[in-house]
């Protein structure tokens, strides 16, 4: 018999044996090259650490999962470190039952963010389950799907936004107070990520730092301007700005990239109301979840908002600033602007017909009104803010109409500068209420409520020793009525978060404010002044 080649026997006797060759996977080819340069193609070749080192061990590769349950369906995002060209993409998910761990779904890891979904139905969400995420022999995430509080009198949400990369330490103080106060949702209303070129690495250093608090709870996250790269975002449903700082309306950078960081943060949200994609193929994630007995719609208040440039008279240096305290607010409200579109629309009206004695909250980037006079510094007075949702007026109104007819109640971000205040729409307080949270850190561009005349306004809130609260006009001749706000000078310089309780016996909202650096483990721990707040959800 004519003996077989040395190679052929060896190759033979190593799959003899049930065991298969390593091939070594080329790097993915990314589409777009000038961004996430840390994460991608041969990334093991790069040197710089300043966000975080991703040569980890590699029985750490696994860093984290984030998940929601909603209507009985589970959606789990594995995030992993990035893997190396010989290492396999699949990720297992594990839950724990009867004492016994069993695999119930496997995944492949897109390459593009490091990436993998799970999506579970017929979830049990009446009991609590231990869940890990496993990659190769060792890696593994462990942590736990809680069960639904739908039976419990009260729920409570925690909220955060503008996790600034001037402070790269850990975030302990949150973790310990929320852990603390043992939410049963948490919030993160956008700007996780200050990195913009760089979402993966900035992206797994968010998650370092507050994996803790969604590890055993449900999280909800969307991104904002600054996690797609951009100081600001007008997202005129999806086209491409060319105008530097975007103020032309659309998006910076390659759509497989804004793709990729939405597929990060959102992809285990519930599925989307309407999936339909916007121009350059970006998606939406724009929803609602069911959670605890209440109803969340999560909002993308600046995906299909008008970009101004072009479109009003300018009435500054930049397109998006006003410094003409005479101008005519209806000189830039005008036909065919828009903010949240009617997609949006169509979806809040028909979310506050259904569920209606479930306590109704809705959650976005940043607040419907220009809810700060100053910006960055005290000398850097602004009449009005274009990147607030207080423009374009008739979208702003549209929308508020559609949360005070769900009689729902908003929380945001965006701002730094954490605020409560009852909108307007015809008539001052005639709209929903409104809070917006704090930044997580703010030390780097803080914003100021000043009135000019520094006099309280009509009708001020007597139950706060804060002198500038009432009824005003804000630079676009919104009604709104300033209950609390947070300006930098406090303790914390303002940074903090929002802790939100919802009794649905006595339908009412209790909005908290808990300083950056108060341990609310101990019995004097203060909230900023003005809070807490206890408004009707009726």
């Amino acid at each position: 018999m004519k003996k077989l080649p040395i190679v052929f026997l060896s190759l033979f006797t190593f799959l003899a044996c049930g065991e298969k060759p390593k091939e070594r996977i080329p790097p993915v080819t990314s589409p777009f090259s000038n961004v996430d340069t840390l994460a991608i193609n041969d990334w093991w070749n790069r040197d710089d650490n300043a966000i975080i080192d991703l040569k980890v061990d590699r029985d750490s590769v696994v860093a984290f999962g984030i998940y929601t349950v909603s209507n009985k369906i589970l959606k789990l995002s594995a995030q992993l470190y990035p893997l190396y060209p010989e290492e396999t993409r699949e990720v297992r998910l594990e839950i724990e039952k009867d004492g016994q761990w069993k695999e119930i779904q496997k995944r492949n890891i897109n390459d593009l963010g490091w990436s993998a979904l799970f999506r579970i139905e017929n979830w049990d969400d009446s009991k609590n389950v231990k869940y890990r995420i496993r990659h190769a022999k060792n890696a593994l995430f462990e942590g736990l799907v809680r069960k639904n509080p739908e039976n419990e009198e009260e729920i409570s949400l925690a909220a955060l936004s503008c996790n600034s990369n001037q402070d790269r330490g850990m975030r302990e103080n949150y973790v310990r107070n929320i852990n603390y106060q043992d939410p049963d949702l948490i919030f993160f209303a956008g700007d996780q990520s200050y990195d913009h070129t760089e979402h993966t690495a900035a992206w797994l250093k968010f998650g370092l730092q507050f994996r803790e608090t969604f590890r055993n709870r449900p999280a909800i996250t969307i991104p904002d301007d600054h996690d797609i790269g951009q100081g600001n975002l007008w997202g005129e449903n999806g086209k491409i700005s060319t105008s530097p700082g975007s103020p032309d309306g659309g998006y910076t950078y390659h759509p497989e990239y804004v793709k990729m960081v939405e597929r990060c943060q959102t992809a285990h949200l519930p599925d989307p109301y309407d999936p339909t994609p916007v121009e350059q193929g970006i998606g939406v994630y724009y929803t609602n979840l069911l959670w605890g007995g209440a109803d969340f719609a999560i909002l993308e208040d600046r995906k299909f908002k008008s970009g101004p440039e072009g479109k009003i008279p300018q009435q500054g240096p930049r397109p998006d600033h006003i410094r003409n305290p005479d101008y005519d607010p209806a000189s830039i409200d005008l036909p065919g602007l828009t903010l949240l579109g009617e997609r949006q629309l169509n979806f809040l009206e028909d979310w506050g017909s259904q569920n209606t004695d479930a306590p109704k909250v809705v959650l976005s980037q940043t607040g419907f009104c220009g809810g700060a006079h100053i910006h960055g510094s005290l000398d850097n007075r602004l009449h009005a803010d274009l990147d607030s949702n207080g423009w374009p007026q008739t979208g702003r109104n549209k929308a508020l109409r559609l949360i005070k007819k769900a009689n729902a109640v908003h929380i945001a971000g965006d701002q730094h500068l954490a605020t409560i205040i009852k909108q307007g729409i015809d008539e001052f307080r005639d709209g929903p209420w409104a809070f917006v949270v704090p930044a997580i850190v703010n030390d780097y561009y803080s914003r100021w409520w000043w009135p000019e005349d520094e006099k309280a306004g009509a009708n001020p809130n007597t139950n706060t020793s804060l002198p500038w609260t009432g009824d005003y006009l804000d630079g676009f001749g919104n009604k709104i009525s300033m209950m609390a706000y947070v300006n930098p000078e406090s303790s914390s310089k303002g940074g903090g978060y929002g802790l939100i309780r919802f009794n649905k016996k006595e339908k009412t909202a209790t909005f908290e404010c808990w300083p950056r650096y108060v341990d609310v483990t101990q019995p004097n721990a203060q909230q900023f002044e003005g809070w807490p707040m206890t408004v009707s959800m009726e």
